[in-house]
């Protein structure tokens, strides 16, 4: 890669690692830009206490079994201590003169007993923490999933979905690995650690002391380790989700990617961020991965200096042989969870910015509740006004200015402009995906603001340029709009959307299969069975963004016919770029820089030679 190269993929993402979600502000719907940002990376944790708690909370649910788990890591650590223990007698009988053989092995059977309790015991303790480590996890990804459901449309215009997954997957990933491995340790450290010590002040105080002297030197230096390797691993995690994000978006648009030749380009771009990954994962796992042998090191010198004092002691004082034994195996015992757990920090640290950043989702505001007094419309006429709506999408950015019509029962309205001229904008007003700064929007004369969100959006149908079916039967997809359509109802649907035809082809017909956003299907198929989705959601409004921009010319005039079937007792919005499909709409605005700067029928308009006149007869273009 060339020097020029290399520094403009510096700086486009040079901000890779500055921003957590809902922090960007992004390119908005309406303006033509891309939808998305990569600025996805995690900020230093406000409070690394916090985010443990919350994650405690999640296992308040499997109190009893954490209990069961705490007497088993009591009884595991209890037999271990006792059944290093009882190398003492042992060690004292054999080099004294009453040793024998049968009381060799009897006493040898008694220790295989007392560890082969400390074993099971380990291993009901091990079953029991992952069903509560997977219960946990399962209930925080049903909280991050009924977050996300939660969530405005403003949040999704923001963010990069590939990082968004990330949070379901490897972030969560990091937090389990800590909960199956992690909190057990802990638990068994501070009581192996508080066993060992009191242990060992009974078997001879004076090497107690030269142990105990030695752990504030293990702890400075696991603080060093510590220090530097939690910056890391936060950046370790953040830097995961935007190589996750740029994958998913370079696979989603795997189609644009060849057609324009981009395939080298992306392979560098992917490689850049690749490389910015297995940077921060190698400063991560290297200082995660010094903190085992220099652990380790400080306890090989506590053991050694153990040793020598406990061997003067014997000596010099009378020390029994058996008890030095016992004592410097107690004292590798008292070091090693700390040892242990100092090893476990990378695993901590993944879990705790993996922690956080799910956290941060959880904590993005959801959509406003609605109000106290809030209204459904039961029926719903369909009867659109809108007074005087100015609205920007960033605080002083005005995208819409006293933008004004209504739309009757019946009515077709279209929308038609450059784009980014507002028309979109509009319909996301409509449905409450964002609320207007000032102005007023009513249907049947109620103010959207005062009507159930559920409610708004349940009488409003929407077909979008860009279409979307889920994994699933056709026959699913189309009974998307209403749940309780019947099974005729799908295939009336089918028929005034035109598709029912080539269902009909299909091996399986309304059974076939739907898998990777309908990728079996032709474009033009798919915008077909968004629009019989919309047919049978028995929906009064409806609104048409480009939705006939994917068909062919003659299918587009079978939809055209099913469609003023459809809008007969409907009120219908259109966008629209291409006019043809728009010169029987009752009223038609036309908008430009978020005004409506004509407005009439189509040959009002046309008599006006103004605007809409120049669109019409190719005289400009439409941008």
């Amino acid at each position: 890669m060339d020097q020029k190269r290399q520094e403009r993929l510096i700086k486009k993402y040079a901000r890779v690692q500055q921003e957590s979600p809902g922090a960007g502000s992004g390119p908005r719907p309406g303006g033509g830009g891309r939808r998305g940002n990569r600025n996805m990376t995690v900020k230093r944790p406000e409070n690394s206490k916090q985010v443990i708690k919350r994650l405690l909370s999640y296992l308040e649910k499997d109190t009893a079994r954490l209990i069961v788990v705490f007497f088993c890591v009591i009884a595991g650590t209890v037999s271990m201590l006792a059944g290093s223990y009882m190398l003492r007698p042992i060690i004292n009988s054999l080099t004294g003169q009453d040793g024998s053989a049968q009381k060799l092995l009897h006493s040898l059977l008694i220790m295989a007993a007392v560890y082969a309790v400390g074993i099971l015991a380990q291993y009901f303790q091990q079953r029991i923490m992952i069903t509560v480590s997977q219960g946990a996890l399962e209930r925080i990804r049903n909280d991050l999933f009924c977050r996300v459901q939660r969530l405005p449309v403003r949040f999704y215009d923001t963010n990069n979905n590939g990082d968004i997954m990330s949070r379901f997957t490897n972030d969560l990933d990091a937090v389990g690995d800590m909960l199956n491995n992690t909190i057990v340790q802990i638990i068994s450290g501070v009581i192996n650690i508080t066993g060992t010590l009191c242990l060992m002040i009974y078997t001879n105080i004076w090497l107690t002391l030269v142990t105990i002297v030695m752990v504030p030197l293990m702890l400075r230096l696991a603080g060093v380790v510590v220090k530097r390797s939690r910056r890391f691993y936060k950046a370790q995690q953040a830097a995961l989700g935007t190589l996750n994000g740029y994958i998913e978006e370079t696979i989603t648009g795997q189609k644009v990617v060849k057609v324009f030749c981009y395939e080298d380009v992306a392979q560098e771009e992917f490689e850049f961020l690749n490389y910015n990954l297995r940077d921060k994962q190698i400063f991560a796992q290297f200082f995660g991965g010094i903190m085992g042998p220099v652990m380790n090191g400080s306890g090989q010198i506590s053991y050694s200096v153990t040793a020598i004092v406990g061997g003067l002691l014997c000596v010099l004082r009378g020390f029994d042989l058996g008890g030095l034994t016992v004592f410097v195996n107690y004292s590798r015992q008292f070091t090693r969870p700390i040892n242990e757990f100092s090893m476990q920090m990378n695993t901590v640290f993944s879990a705790l910015a993996g922690a956080e950043r799910v956290f941060k989702i959880m904590d993005e505001q959801p959509e406003p509740e609605d109000a106290p007094d809030a209204v459904t419309l039961n029926p719903c006429k369909g009867h659109v006004i809108l007074q005087d709506v100015t609205f920007g999408y960033d605080p002083g950015k005005v995208i819409l200015k006293n933008i004004s019509f209504y739309a009757k029962p019946g009515q077709k309205i279209a929308l038609v402009g450059s784009t980014g001229a507002g028309k979109t904008t509009i319909t996301n007003l409509i449905t409450r995906f964002y609320d207007i700064d000032s102005g007023s929007i009513t249907i049947d004369g109620v103010d959207i603001k005062k009507i159930r969100r559920d409610n708004l959006r349940g009488n409003i149908a929407m077909v979008l340029q860009d279409t979307h079916l889920f994994t699933g039967t056709i026959r699913e997809n189309i009974r998307y709009g209403r749940l309780d359509a019947t099974d005729e109802e799908v295939e009336e649907a089918a028929k005034l959307a035109s598709a029912h035809h080539f269902i009909r082809r299909l091996e399986h017909g309304y059974d076939t299969m739907i898998e990777g956003d309908g990728a079996n299907l032709s474009q033009g198929q798919r915008q077909l069975l968004n629009i019989a989705r919309a047919a049978i959601s028995r929906a009064p409004i409806l609104i048409l963004d480009e939705a006939t921009s994917s068909v062919d010319t003659r299918t587009e005039r079978h939809i055209e016919h099913g469609m003023d079937r459809l809008m007969a007792t409907r009120t219908t919005l259109v966008i629209a770029h291409r006019l043809s499909t728009v010169r029987n709409a009752n009223a038609i605005m036309v908008l430009e820089n978020g005004e409506i700067i004509e407005r009439g029928d189509h040959d009002e308009l046309l008599a006006m030679k103004g605007r809409y006149y120049e669109l019409y007869t190719g005289k400009t273009e439409l941008d």
